[in-house]
């Protein structure tokens, strides 16, 4: 984990309230690290639902090609997360480790093995000792507390610097319930239905299927708009269970029911929370950059555009240079595949006009545009002159500091 805090990182990170049907805990069990807590468990209520969003990636770890089957019955007891190592690529002994770990936690807990989800992130390729985590399970269930939400979020992290936590309020009818969150993520992000790692729960009831359709749409205006480096990760895994613990309230419909109106803004705003912070602590990150993108074909084809542009090394290392070398975006346009109208292109940055209908405005002063740049929050808006599609999408800088933390990631 990375000694110095992000420049970037909240100024201060609240306590998540406690949430009914979820209690977790966090412990040291020496998996990769030493000093400091590296498992997390989370227990929900039973007859809690749960949805989920997993990384596309054809070399995805043994814990993601389990949570994908599990999803299937839409039931969850407890999510069990370590940090240090991600046991991808292990082959079948990482298969049977995981198994392990499903057996001991469901007996612990005393529900089927279906009903128990597993996430690791950290060093690719090396077999994991699940005996450190399943000789600690007695201990990880006698500590398990209603306001370990940070504790948690901590657990969990690997090259992070400070833990990412997000929680709403949302009215469900009469009735307020909570959405709670924490997430993982710092590097190797560039997440491809999900990020890295976050568990999201809320005291609502919804039925598993509606869980499932509002979490797709929300984790794709989120975390399927942030990147880092371009990496995706072979463990993303977003997750969102729902205990049904709170608040009694009419059951909903479907995924449009008005009813859930303010639920889905409220998800979307914590997901966006989330995916926003794993950003902020992009390694080595010096700047958070917004770019906005509109007149694409589509909001799919403006989102395409963007991270084109959020993906461009030339494009992140001008920012961290802090040099407005605005020719750059044109180029990471250009390259994106997707419909652009060379002469009606227009770009900003910092809310400054530089270049409209395909060429540099002959009135343009770079002054602003350089100062701009030199803060920690940079903007970036282009238009490419084809449709009504839009999309907002967020990166960071890329610093010498990147290549240090990954050079000496193993060791």
């Amino acid at each position: 984990m990375a000694s110095k805090v992000s420049p970037l990182a909240p100024n201060v990170i609240h306590p998540l309230p406690a949430l009914p049907g979820v209690r977790l805990t966090a412990r040291e069990c020496g998996v990769r690290y030493k000093g400091r807590k590296d498992v997390m468990l989370m227990e929900i209520a039973p007859g809690s639902t749960i949805a989920g969003v997993l990384t596309k990636s054809l070399t995805c770890s043994a814990p993601v090609d389990i949570c994908r089957k599990h999803l299937k019955g839409g039931k969850a007891r407890a999510i069990l997360v370590n940090a240090g190592n991600a046991n991808a690529f292990t082959g079948k002994v990482g298969i049977e480790a995981v198994d392990r770990c499903l057996k001991a936690t469901a007996k612990s807990l005393g529900c089927k093995v279906s009903e128990i989800f597993i996430a690791s992130t950290g060093v690719i390729g090396e077999p994991i000792n699940d005996k450190r985590i399943t000789d600690n399970l007695p201990a990880l269930i006698k500590d398990l507390q209603e306001d370990a939400w940070n504790d948690a979020a901590r657990a969990i992290m690997t090259t992070d610097t400070f833990e990412k936590v997000a929680t709403r309020t949302a009215k469900i009818g009469d009735a307020e319930v909570t959405i709670n969150g924490i997430a993982k993520g710092s590097g190797m992000i560039a997440p491809d239905m999900a990020t890295m790692l976050a568990f999201v729960a809320t005291d609502a009831k919804i039925p598993a299927a509606i869980l499932q359709t509002l979490l797709a749409k929300a984790a794709d205006k989120s975390f399927n708009c942030i990147t880092v480096d371009g990496d995706t990760s072979t463990s993303d895994t977003l997750l969102l269970v729902a205990t049904g613990q709170g608040p009694k309230h009419k059951k909903p419909a479907s995924a449009t029911d008005p009813i859930l109106k303010e639920f889905r803004a409220a998800l979307e705003s914590l997901l966006t929370d989330l995916a926003v912070q794993v950003v902020q602590d992009g390694e080595g990150a010096e700047k958070l950059v917004t770019i906005d993108v509109s007149g694409a074909a589509s909001a799919a084809a403006a989102r395409r555009i963007g991270l084109a542009i959020a993906n461009s090394p030339l494009v992140k290392t001008a920012i961290a240079g802090e040099d407005a070398n605005w020719g750059r975006i044109v180029m990471a346009v250009g390259k994106s595949g997707e419909k652009a109208d060379r002469d009606k292109l227009s770009i900003s940055i910092g809310g400054v006009e530089i270049t409209r209908n395909g060429q540099r405005r002959p009135d343009y002063d770079e002054a602003p545009v350089a100062a701009h740049i030199k803060t920690r929050d940079v903007h970036i808006g282009v238009d490419v002159g084809i449709g009504s599609g839009k999309a907002r999408v967020w990166t960071c800088d890329l610093t010498h500091r990147y290549i240090e933390i990954n050079a000496d990631y193993r060791s």
